[in-house]
C-alpha cells in the first residue's frame, strides 16, 4: 500500500469514527426510544423463535432440517439483518428526503465519497445491541446439536456474513436509487424489508421458479441459508458458498454502476 492509499485510509477510518461518535451522541439523547426499539425488536425475535416452535411440534422435519438447525438459521438471519440495520438501513432509507429536500446537494459538494457518507453517516446502536441477542441464539442452538465448530469454519461463517451483508447492502442500493426518478421511494425501500422474512426459512421448503428467483435474482434464499449450513455442518459443497460470494461482488459492481449513473443525472432541488 502506497503512502497516499494509507493516507486516503486513515482519512476515512478518521471520518468513520468521526460519525460514529455522533451517532453514539444522538442515541443517547433519546435514550427512552432507544430503549423501546431495542424491546420491540427482541419481541419479534421471539415471535419468529415461537412460530417455529408451533410448527414443529406437528413436525419433525421440514425438508431435512430439524427444529435446531431451523433455530440456528433464524439466529444467522436475525444477526445478518441486525448488522444491516445497524450499519445500512436507515442511512438508505433516507436518500429520498436527502434528494426531496435538496440537503443531497451539499453531501455532494463535500471532498469525500458521496456513496460513502450517504450510506455510512448514521449508525443504529440498538442493531449490535439485538445482534447479539441473535448470537446468542446461535450458540444456544449450537449447544443442542453438539456441533464442534473449528475456527475455520468460524472464519468461514463470519465471510459469508460479510458477503450476505454485501448483498443486502447492494440490493437495498438499486432501489434506494430510484429516488432520483420518483418523490418518494421509502415504500420500495421498505417494502425490500419485509424480502428479510424469506431468509429466515429454510431453502428446503421451496421448489421450483420461485426458488430459483430467490436464489439467483434475488438471492434470499442464500444469504442466511449458506452462513447457517456452514455452521450446521449441512454444506455439502462449497458451490454455494463461492455463489454467494460471486453473487456479492457481482450485484455491488451493479449497484455501484446505477449509483453513479443516477447520480451523473441529478439536476438538484433547485434546478
Amino acid at each position: 500500500m502506497s503512502n497516499t492509499q494509507r493516507s486516503a485510509l486513515n482519512r476515512y477510518l478518521g471520518i468513520y469514527g468521526a460519525l460514529w461518535r455522533n451517532s453514539v451522541i444522538r442515541e443517547m439523547q433519546f435514550k427512552t426510544n432507544f430503549v423501546l426499539w431495542i424491546i420491540v425488536e427482541l419481541l419479534w425475535f421471539a415471535l419468529q423463535l415461537t412460530f417455529i416452535t408451533v410448527i414443529y411440534s406437528h413436525t419433525d422435519h421440514i425438508g431435512d432440517w430439524t427444529q435446531w438447525q431451523v433455530i440456528l438459521l433464524i439466529g444467522t438471519s436475525n444477526f445478518i439483518q441486525q448488522l444491516f440495520t445497524a450499519f445500512f438501513l436507515s442511512n438508505l432509507v433516507q436518500l429520498s428526503e436527502l434528494i426531496r429536500t435538496g440537503r443531497l446537494d451539499f453531501m455532494l459538494l463535500l471532498p469525500i465519497n458521496t456513496r460513502f457518507v450517504i450510506s455510512l453517516r448514521q449508525i443504529d446502536l440498538g442493531g449490535f445491541v439485538n445482534a447479539g441477542f441473535a448470537l446468542s441464539v446461535i450458540f444456544y442452538a449450537g449447544h443442542h446439536l453438539h456441533l464442534s465448530v473449528t475456527v475455520a469454519q468460524i472464519l468461514g461463517y463470519l465471510l459469508l456474513v460479510c458477503a450476505s451483508l454485501l448483498v443486502h447492502y447492494s440490493l437495498l442500493t438499486m432501489l434506494s436509487a430510484s429516488s432520483f426518478w420518483t418523490v418518494r421511494a421509502q415504500g420500495i425501500v421498505w417494502g425490500y424489508y419485509n424480502l428479510f422474512n424469506i431468509a429466515r426459512l429454510p431453502d428446503a421448503a421451496f421448489r421450483g421458479a420461485f426458488k430459483a428467483f430467490f436464489t439467483y435474482a434475488l438471492p434470499m434464499l442464500l444469504v442466511a441459508n449458506v452462513p447457517a449450513k456452514l455452521i450446521a455442518q449441512k454444506l455439502r459443497s462449497p458451490a454455494e458458498m463461492v455463489l454467494l460470494v460471486l453473487l456479492a461482488g457481482i450485484l455491488f459492481a451493479i449497484s455501484e454502476m446505477i449509483w453513479r449513473n443516477s447520480v451523473r443525472h441529478y439536476t438538484s432541488a433547485s434546478s
